[in-house]
């Protein structure tokens, strides 16, 4: 069934259309504010047509211009979903800088992002089993 323009959709459907994984949505949501989801009681998450954009662009920051997470932050912050889709190539670093990027991106967690991701996994799970015990 097609959503319209306006309506919501879930993580699941947003996931499968444009094809990453639902913890990596959840990741983005904690490294890029523009994204922001709407929640409803039991921490399910509603992505709007706003939401959908911004995921779009991340994924076109990171995936086709071949940016790193901290620039592709700042590309968003400093000019906007619309603008970020017009750059055409991402500053030249050399290999080795990107993966110092990378590095720090993820060193400035205090856990490894594998654990932070099991983290929200683990809150989003404790929040199902309250509500269904509350239902009981």
């Amino acid at each position: 069934m097609e959503k319209s323009a306006g309506g919501f959709q879930t993580i699941s459907q947003v996931a499968e259309e444009v094809g990453v994984t639902q913890h990596t949505l959840r990741f983005w949501e904690t490294k890029f504010g523009q994204l922001r989801p709407m929640k409803r009681a039991g921490g399910r998450r509603y992505y709007r047509s706003e939401d959908l954009e911004v995921i779009k662009t991340i994924q076109f920051l990171l995936d086709e211009r071949g940016f790193t997470l901290k620039m592709a932050q700042k590309v968003l912050r400093e000019h906007g979903v619309q603008k970020a889709k017009t750059i055409q190539i991402a500053p030249n670093l050399s290999q080795t800088q990107k993966q110092e990027e990378n590095d720090d991106a993820l060193s400035a967690d205090s856990t490894p992002m594998s654990k932070t991701l099991d983290l929200v996994s683990l809150k989003e799970s404790l929040v199902i089993l309250r509500d269904l015990r509350a239902k009981f």
